[in-house]
C-alpha cells in the first residue's frame, strides 16, 4: 500500500491507495500495533480523534469507526467528557468480563483465591497446541484454589509460556495485587484482549474432587481457556473444574460486547 512519509514516521495513510481491508480497519491494525508496542500504556488515554485524523491523513469520521471496533473489543474506554483510555485490568473488569461463576441465584463475587503450586515445567502437547509452542517448551503451571462466600468452589490449573514471562515466580505470582491479568498487565506489558472457552461437563479427576470436597465420580464443570492480546496471540491456557452444587456458569452476551458495568 501507498502511503506518504511525514513528521509521524510514515503514519500517514494514502486515502486512495488500494489496500483489501476498508481504511478504517487499516487504522485499527495501526492501533492495536501501537497499544502492542507500548506507545499507549494501560489507563492513558489515547490521542483525540482530531490528532489521530491528522496523524493517518484520514477523517475524523474513519478514526471514529476503526476506535469504536477496539472500544467493543474492550480494548480501549470511553469516558464522557475525558477521552478514551486503554482498558486495564481491575477487579470490577475482571468480575463482569472474564469471570463467569455465579451464584444459582445471579450474585456475582470475587473468589478468594489460594496458591496451591508454582513450577516450571514443559508443555505437554496440547498446552503446545493451545498456546502455540513447540512441544516441550518451558512453561510455567499454576494451580489455584478458589472460594466463594468461605468455600471451595473451583480449581484453576493454569500454563503460561515461560519466555513471555520471564522472571515470574511463586513469590511474584502469590504476592501480586489484584488480578491475574492485572499482574500479566503491569509487570510484563502483557495484556489479555479477549478470550476463547470450551465448556463441557465430566468426572473431575481425584486430586481435583479432593479439592473441592466432591465424592470421586461426582460430575463437575470443565471450562478449557485460552486468553489471547493483541494480534490474537496466546498467552495462556486454563483448565478450571467448578462444583456446581451452589453455582452455575453465566454468560452475559449484552454485558461482554463493550459496555462498561
Amino acid at each position: 500500500m501507498d502511503r506518504a512519509e511525514n513528521r509521524f514516521g510514515g503514519d500517514t495513510l494514502a486515502a486512495g491507495s488500494a489496500t483489501l481491508n476498508p481504511l478504517y480497519k487499516e487504522v485499527k491494525s495501526r492501533l492495536t500495533r501501537g497499544l502492542a508496542g507500548g506507545e499507549w500504556k494501560a489507563g492513558e488515554a489515547i490521542p483525540s480523534e482530531s490528532r489521530l485524523a491528522e496523524r493517518f491523513g484520514v477523517s475524523i469520521g474513519t478514526i471514529r469507526k476503526a476506535i469504536d471496533e477496539l472500544v467493543a473489543e474492550r480494548i480501549l474506554l470511553r469516558h464522557q467528557g475525558r477521552g478514551t483510555f486503554v482498558a486495564t485490568h481491575t477487579e470490577d473488569r475482571t468480575l463482569f468480563y472474564f469471570f463467569h461463576i455465579v451464584a444459582k441465584d445471579g450474585t456475582r463475587e470475587l473468589p478468594v483465591t489460594e496458591l496451591l503450586s508454582f513450577r516450571k515445567a514443559r508443555a505437554d502437547a496440547l498446552e503446545a497446541e493451545r498456546l502455540a509452542l513447540q512441544s516441550g517448551a518451558p512453561v510455567f503451571r499454576v494451580r489455584n484454589l478458589l472460594k466463594l462466600s468461605g468455600k471451595p468452589v473451583i480449581v484453576d490449573e493454569i500454563a503460561v509460556p515461560a519466555a513471555l514471562f520471564t522472571d515470574l515466580d511463586r513469590d511474584v505470582f502469590g504476592g501480586r495485587e489484584g488480578t491475574i491479568y492485572g499482574l500479566y498487565q503491569a509487570q510484563y506489558s502483557i495484556t489479555v484482549t479477549r478470550i476463547s472457552e470450551r465448556i463441557s461437563a465430566g468426572r473431575a479427576p481425584a486430586r481435583i474432587a479432593a479439592l473441592l470436597g466432591l465424592d470421586t465420580g461426582t460430575p463437575a464443570l470443565a471450562i478449557r481457556r485460552v486468553a489471547y492480546t493483541y494480534d490474537d496471540t496466546p498467552v495462556e491456557y486454563r483448565v478450571s473444574w467448578v462444583n456446581t452444587e451452589h453455582h452455575e456458569y453465566l454468560s452475559d452476551l449484552w454485558r461482554t460486547r463493550g459496555n462498561e458495568p
